[in-house]
């Protein structure tokens, strides 16, 4: 009796270890249907936005924070009203909560993987990307963000490593990737080691190197036939490029991510090109390629908004990301037999909602006092109470405190002066600067779960040939596989 007991317990346990590890694996190709009954037409003109961290939230409170500072209760962001919509879940192959790296990979292959792991298999084997499926069948491919372009989400698309974090390696990719349109930001990985140069980036900031060998990747793309334009002056030279048929580009124009929106509205000293930007330049030399392009587009920093819980920085970001997704729809309106544009997010970040206790109110005119970004206020108070209190009336509005909200401030000014952080701040983000957005948020009825993603649902929504195929309820890795066989791409 005993053995059979341990039996079935085993047995149990078998059953149950492969429930849990096969509910992490979303079916790939065999999900998909066949679209060549369904559609005559394949796209020739490919966008596929990523706003990175942009769950449902981020897109419903930017709409309303858009209808409250316009004034129109009808307002709607451009990717809001686009016909065809889709529910995706996003988690990884080892968790349900997924990072960029495994997200991306499932965006851009159709397969799931680990977190942390750009576009290879957990057992190492490289997986094949939209980008290189669109290059095998003569395709023009750009890749745009508002991150360093070795960041995960890009990276995906160019590169195969183990480690999202080898970004001098997925650098060096970048360069055998062929991509013919490469923009963002993190010059640090393409330079070598010791790098010393007498401009500065976009942001003003001293341009050095994160590499530790001797590769200029720079000259080698030089050397490879690209344009390569870099820093404050490449970032000048970028607006008045003109291109022609054929023509590969680099354009690298921060030390490390491009600024905040939010930031880039109130300081007349930056000078990095706008999500918009890059996407119109983007359609300027892809559309150039007769045999058509595939285009990513990443809003990265809304992401890295919502991972300390900044409400207005986030919203910001994906009102730009909306204006960028404006310039391809222009260029849809010119060719709307030829073109798909998929609106995605990769997963959400913060657990964003909406609605404090029980007021049942929210009042997001709070948050246009905000001058800067939480990035920016990191590390402003230095000792000085009096100065500290001043500045955020200043830059944030926040006047007649509470009790409960001057306790708070006293709190985290506190902990900076001892060191010490609160036992969820586990990217040890500057105290008083978490005390100020959290205060914020909360005037405005807006709160936050988390200083990480979540296992949230993330919508999409398209428009353009075959957009009625992205619709219902769909795993991130069908959307690659469906927009391949939509393309009469191969991701094997």
């Amino acid at each position: 009796m005993k053995k059979k007991l341990i039996s079935l317990a085993l047995l149990i346990t078998l059953l149950l270890s492969y429930s849990v590890t096969h509910a992490y694996q979303a079916p790939n190709k065999a999900t998909v249907g066949s679209v060549a009954t369904t559609t005559q037409k394949q796209p020739k003109y490919i966008f596929y936005f990523i706003g990175d961290g942009m769950g449902t939230s981020q897109r419903q409170i930017t709409e309303y924070y858009l209808q409250e500072t316009t004034g129109d209760a009808t307002k709607k962001l451009l990717m809001n009203t686009f016909p065809h919509s889709a529910i995706n879940t996003t988690h990884s192959m080892n968790t349900l909560i997924t990072d960029s790296a495994a997200a991306g990979t499932a965006l851009a292959t159709g397969y799931k993987t680990d977190n942390g792991v750009i576009s290879k298999d957990p057992q190492g084997n490289d997986l094949k990307t939209l980008v290189e499926a669109a290059e095998e069948i003569g395709m023009a491919t750009g890749l745009a963000s508002t991150t360093r372009i070795t960041h995960a989400t890009p990276a995906v698309f160019a590169s195969h490593n183990e480690s999202r974090g080898n970004e001098n390696e997925i650098a060096a990719d970048f360069l055998d990737s062929g991509v013919d349109y490469i923009v963002g930001g993190g010059v640090r990985h393409f330079l070598p080691e010791g790098w010393k140069d007498n401009q500065t980036d976009a942001f003003g900031k001293t341009i050095k190197s994160k590499r530790k060998d001797s590769r200029n990747l720079l000259a080698e793309f030089r050397q490879a036939g690209y344009t390569v334009r870099y820093g404050m002056k490449g970032a000048e030279e970028f607006r008045k490029e003109t291109f022609k048929a054929g023509d590969q580009y680099l354009g690298l124009f921060t030390y490390s991510h491009l600024p905040y929106t939010l930031d880039d509205m109130h300081n007349d000293s930056y000078n990095a090109p706008t999500l918009v930007e890059m996407t119109s330049k983007g359609i300027e030399l892809l559309s150039k390629d007769q045999d058509g392009f595939f285009f990513m587009i990443e809003g990265g920093r809304i992401d890295h908004a919502c991972h300390p819980n900044d409400t207005p920085a986030a919203i910001m970001d994906t009102l730009a990301f909306d204006d960028a997704v404006k310039e391809a729809y222009d260029f849809y309106l010119k060719h709307p037999e030829e073109t798909l544009i998929l609106v995605l997010g990769d997963h959400e970040t913060g657990g964003l909602g909406m609605g404090v206790n029980t007021d049942y109110f929210l009042s997001l005119s709070e948050l246009t006092k905000a001058k800067m970004s939480i990035e920016v206020l990191q590390g402003q108070y230095d000792g000085d109470r009096a100065a500290f209190y001043a500045f955020i009336e200043e830059n944030f509005g926040l006047t007649e405190l509470s009790k409960e909200e001057k306790s708070l401030f006293e709190k985290s000014m506190d902990m900076v002066d001892e060191g010490t952080f609160t036992y969820n701040n586990k990217y040890k983000y500057d105290e008083t600067a978490m005390a100020v957005t959290h205060i914020l948020s909360e005037r405005a009825g807006v709160y936050w779960t988390s200083y990480a993603h979540t296992a949230t649902q993330i919508p999409m929504s398209a428009i353009g040939v075959g957009a009625e195929q992205y619709s219902g309820f769909m795993d991130n890795t069908t959307i690659a596989n469906l927009t391949a066989e939509l393309v009469g791409l191969s991701l094997k």
